[in-house]
């Protein structure tokens, strides 16, 4: 069985840049946690837009809600008070425990921020040339800086010269955050996700979150954790930093804050919550009313349906099945991640298995070439975890025995 083509991909999109390496399906509709395509095949979606589509396809009391705001304001200027974004800001302030928030439209423009905070914090201090600890396999964005701070030399390859002023340490090791670090009176932040997502899935260890919190403490540096695709509920608690009972001062969050309505946000702990002043940094469309009202609503049906802890249980039900299915395997390695944020993780390259999967009707992608990354919306029932399992895992046997 193939996907079928909408159209002949040569003539799909003659002006759109090829930036992506594109399946053949082009999507029509949605409907909780399944899609269809324009020639009217189902899917079962275990990608969610890239962990976007926090409340799936479709949603009944979101799209009315966005119906309506489009109807009232799209769009004004930050010369204005937004009140949709006082509304937002004291949730995500109350989710946090953290102070005050920026918002932008993306997840890179929020690390960028972040970025900017550090600096502004090290200048602030007199240091005249900040550094920023980042990590391996790290995945922040693709602008410059962004990019620069990001851990992965294919991504990087090409656009040259790299923003100076990172320095690189691999993941969990403290002693070796200690030995990059020492007697360098220049450093200002450690920055990094408390899960990894285009990486490969690694988390952060809870220990480590800790030891990294005392650190940045001691010598008066910034904690940054990127909570762009790990956070808003993915992992059965608002951030995925909370599983280690820290706060970090600096929190860029996107992906899931809208529900698939672009929505960035530096959410700001005392340490930084006052590094800008006006004209240091701003943006044209973020905090654009529509997105708020995104943001708010997500926030609001998240909290009456209970979504963060049938993401930790149906979590904990996906990978105990997947588990089960495919820990005898010759070429499996392990499952990693933390409620609706699993990478399965293989001993050889399986990007055939995304093309594969589509033509079963299931949507994954694969990460660091390896890794089959599941980040469905968070109100994926059992049921439909157990078909994900149903149709993935013969997929990966049968992969699995194709290289033997």
């Amino acid at each position: 069985m193939t996907a079928a083509l909408p159209l002949p991909i040569e003539a799909a999109s003659p002006h759109v840049m090829t930036t992506y390496a594109r399946l053949p399906i082009a999507l029509s509709h949605g409907q909780g946690c399944r899609v269809w395509d324009v020639n009217g095949k189902s899917y079962l979606d275990a990608l969610g837009g890239i962990a976007v589509n926090t409340l799936g396809h479709n949603h009944p009391r979101l799209v009315p809600a966005l119906q309506e705001q489009i109807g009232k304001l799209i769009h004004c200027s930050n010369y204005y008070h937004v009140p949709l974004q006082e509304t937002l800001a004291a949730k995500l302030v109350e989710l946090s425990g953290l102070e005050n928030v920026f918002f932008c439209s993306t997840g890179l423009e929020a690390n960028e921020a972040a970025l900017k905070l550090a600096r502004k914090f090290g200048h602030d201090k007199g240091i005249e040339r900040p550094e920023i600890v980042v990590y391996e396999k790290a995945f922040h964005g693709r602008s410059i800086a962004t990019l620069s701070a990001t851990g992965n030399p294919k991504v990087q390859a090409g656009f040259g010269p790299l923003v100076e002023g990172f320095i690189r340490v691999p993941l969990n090791d403290f002693e070796a955050l200690k030995a990059a670090t020492a007697n360098n009176p220049n450093v200002v932040a450690v920055f990094f996700e408390a899960i990894q997502g285009e990486g490969g899935v690694n988390s952060m260890r809870d220990e480590y979150l800790q030891q990294a919190r005392q650190l940045c403490d001691e010598r008066d540096w910034l904690l940054m954790i990127d909570e762009v695709q790990c956070g808003m509920g993915r992992t059965g608690k608002w951030f995925a930093h909370q599983w280690s009972g820290i706060k970090p001062d600096v929190m860029p969050l996107a992906k899931g804050l809208g529900s698939g309505v672009p929505v960035g946000a530096v959410v700001a702990g005392p340490k930084a919550a006052h590094i800008f002043a006006p004209g240091n940094h701003g943006t044209t469309f973020g905090g654009n009313p529509l997105a708020m009202r995104a943001g708010v609503e997500t926030i609001r049906i998240m909290e009456e349906d209970g979504l963060l802890a049938n993401a930790a249980r149906v979590g904990d039900h996906l990978r105990a099945a997947l588990t089960r299915e495919l820990a005898s395997l010759k070429g499996f390695k392990e499952i990693r991640g933390r409620g609706l944020m699993l990478g399965i993780e293989l001993t050889i390259p399986c990007g055939d298995l995304v093309s594969r999967a589509a033509e079963h009707g299931l949507l994954i992608s694969v990460t660091a070439d390896t890794v089959v990354r599941i980040v469905p919306s968070l109100i994926l029932s059992t049921a439909e975890a157990d078909e994900i399992v149903a149709i993935l895992c013969p997929l990966i046997k049968q992969f699995l025995q194709e290289k033997e």
